[in-house]
């Protein structure tokens, strides 16, 4: 009997795509089971569910957000998955109501009772001691009260503006105020200025170490000291979430900072797109509160504590017990960093790769200093997408500007939510007469790059520096990032002619190495897995293996099963979303697909094309998604030197060892984690700490 021929479909077929927008809530769910790890430290955990309720907060900010936006202009477009946008909406509910309901689950059955058993306690107001209860009744008088400001709610006290995502009070009220008013209702918004959680001191109340109460609890508690005459019938917390993201209309506006400030004064008023409120709220006031903000009942989330949980964070810096969190650790430094002050000098003999946070970010904040301080530096250029208030590389580009050297700084201002910072950033360094610009308009500048022109004798040399994360110093601390120096000629040549093309308005010549979007990158990327599937129809090994945070682009997607079909072996190592479906058969059997959640944050973007053994690998900026590869400026980057390419290779093979904090993908779009079987434990984190140990 012949064996049915496999019927392979199209790889424009809807069922060989993962929703993008599911699968980024199956990342927070990968996030939030880490708070339930009993093998991470305590506060950790609890850490981990502050994360992936941040993390909900922006998917409704920007991406739920965005598919309303849609809605609006389309309401019959259909993704790549084959879903309407109403039956995206519907899927999203669905997951993002389980999630938040296992968040609180979470805090309330595991992590507040674990850590009750370590003596941190947060107290419910029916535990309150009669000596807790006057002091925080004491705290209220004395610092809440003077600054909070109930609206009562009636014809001239209009419904009050609620800023995104703060702490406000719908309370019901019965009796008549001085005026003989009585609306029922009134409205109080917690200024953002006051702490979330309260420690109660243990001098003046014989409390434990670390007991906190919950700001809302206080004001719950003595809300009725606001309403003198009146009778508090109920007071309940909630939360407005809105769009966060913003539009600067690029054919309209003359100066690019003035569009952005304009848009961020808006940015706290957008549109409402999720009411989270107290779950003992009544129904007939949750009614109130939807119809006020305009929200159906599926973007309503009823909270089991407090509303918002990503606050609750500030524990972690208010609790000193070390033993309840990861044990530091020193970054190390390169051999060739630590024998030769002069980083010039490092760099001239040798092409030097940095991994952070397993080596230190100091090196790349010195490359800038030392320049500033340098006679024989002319000039530098530098790209900055998010960096940090008191950046330190800033300071010393400003100290290079005041030296009198040529700077030139690419800013983005539009590198969401840190809009304002990079304004302030620009500022300085317009004082201080360097020169700023903001990239292209209508393409973010997301490059990571910094050059320094040095007069060596009669000649002139490019000193760079290109990676993989931003020039932020405390994110280096968090996020696995690249950084590369190299004085490599053609290469340092064409990150001049970059910063060309993003200063001037001229065309710029063809690049010697780099990849660049919105130009070369795509095409660049899509021609090597092609070199792939030729080496493997040819009968030659043929391998690709590639660690982003997201791969999202179509035509990426289907060049990736047009060599899975061709027998190339792949592996991706996707820390987010990834709407590559593997293990259909056909089209993406030869295809694994694994996401790493671990104490840092992966960040490392590594393109690695096996080319017939001579090994073909490449750093970026760029994930695999539209916007990275079409609609901003990034570079991807060769790491020629052999030593260098053969480090990142081993760490690429280490993170497909992972049997402890990696996830596989399976074909139906869920995760399952890795399990070490009869195999030795191997976390590639804990494994590249120890090997880079000071």
């Amino acid at each position: 009997m012949d064996t049915p021929e496999l019927s392979i479909p199209s790889l424009n077929s809807p069922e060989l795509y993962i929703n993008r927008e599911q699968s980024l809530l199956e990342f927070n769910s990968r996030v939030l089971a880490q708070a339930l790890d009993e093998n991470l430290p305590l506060l950790e955990r609890l850490n981990y569910l502050c994360i992936s309720c941040s993390n909900l907060d922006e998917f409704y900010e920007v991406r739920v957000a965005s598919l309303i936006q849609m809605a609006e202009m389309d309401s019959t477009a259909i993704s790549v998955d084959g879903l309407s946008i109403q039956e995206q909406f519907e899927k999203i509910s669905g997951k993002a109501h389980e999630l938040v309901a296992e968040q609180y689950r979470v805090l309330n059955e595991v992590l507040i009772p674990t850590l009750e058993t370590q003596n941190i306690r947060f107290l419910k107001r029916d535990s309150w001691s009669d000596i807790q209860k006057a002091w925080l009744e004491k705290y209220f008088n004395e610092e809440l009260l003077p600054i909070l400001t109930p609206v009562g709610l009636d014809s001239a006290h209009p419904f009050p503006r609620i800023l995104n995502k703060s702490l406000n009070f719908i309370i019901s009220l019965t009796g008549k105020d001085a005026f003989g008013r009585n609306s029922g209702r009134a409205v109080l918004q917690a200024p953002r200025a006051l702490p979330r959680i309260v420690q109660i001191p243990v001098s003046e109340t014989d409390s434990g170490p670390y007991d906190f109460v919950f700001l809302s609890s206080i004001i719950h508690e003595f809300v009725f000291e606001l309403f003198n005459g009146m009778t508090v019938k109920g007071c309940y917390q909630f939360r407005v979430t809105r769009n966060s993201d913003f539009f600067v209309d690029d054919d309209a506006i003359d100066d690019l900072m003035l569009a952005v400030e304009g848009e961020l004064a808006m940015r706290n008023y957008g549109d409402e797109v999720r009411l989270e409120i107290d779950a003992n709220c009544p129904e007939e006031t949750v009614s109130f509160l939807l119809a006020r903000f305009e929200l159906t009942p599926e973007r309503l989330f009823l909270a089991n504590g407090p509303v918002n949980l990503s606050r609750i964070q500030a524990i972690y810096s208010m609790v000193d017990r070390p033993d309840l969190k990861f044990m530091p650790f020193k970054p190390g430094l390169p051999i060739a960093l630590k024998k030769y002050k002069d980083i010039f000098a490092c760099i001239r003999r040798q092409d030097i790769l940095l991994h952070h946070p397993y080596e230190s970010f100091t090196p790349v904040v010195d490359f800038v200093r030392q320049a500033a301080a340098d006679p024989d530096v002319l000039a530098i250029k530098q790209t900055l997408y998010r960096t940090g208030v008191d950046s330190p590389i800033v300071a010393a580009l400003i100290k290079a500007a005041r030296a009198g050297k040529e700077v030139t700084v690419v800013i983005e201002l539009r590198a969401r939510f840190d809009e304002k910072d990079n304004i302030g950033l620009a500022a300085k360094l317009q004082e201080a007469a360097a020169h700023v610009v903001y990239g292209v308009v209508g393409y973010k500048t997301h490059a990571k790059m910094c050059m320094v022109l040095r007069k060596e004798g009669n000649t002139f040399r490019n000193y760079v520096h290109l990676g993989t994360g931003n020039y932020h110093p405390k994110t280096a601390r968090l996020y696995t990032d690249y950084g590369l120096f190299t004085c490599e000629k053609e290469l340092s040549e064409d990150v001049r002619r970059v910063f060309m093309q993003l200063t001037s308005l001229g065309k710029v010549s063809k690049l010697n190495k780099l990849l660049q979007s919105p130009f070369t990158l795509h095409a660049g990327l899509m021609k090597m897995i092609d070199r792939e599937i030729d080496h493997a129809k040819k009968g030659k090994p043929a391998k690709i293996i590639i660690k982003v945070n997201a791969v999202v682009e179509e035509q990426a997607i289907q060049a990736l099963y047009r060599a899975s079909q061709a027998g190339v072996e792949i592996k991706l190592i996707i820390r987010g979303i990834c709407c590559l479906r593997p293990g259909i058969p056909g089209v993406s059997e030869n295809i694994e697909v694994r996401s790493i959640v671990g104490r840092f944050l992966e960040h490392t973007r590594i393109y690695a094309f096996m080319n017939n053994g001579d090994w073909a690998i490449y750093a970026s900026s760029a994930d695999l998604m539209n916007r990275n590869l079409f609609r901003r400026v990034e570079v991807c980057f060769p790491l020629e030197d052999k030593k260098v390419s053969g480090r990142v290779l081993n760490d690429l093979h280490a993170n497909l060892k992972d049997n402890s904090q990696a996830w596989l993908l399976q074909s139906n779009g869920q995760y399952s984690r890795a399990k070490p079987g009869d195999e030795p434990l191997y976390q590639v984190q804990m494994e590249l700490l120890k090997s880079f140990a000071q």
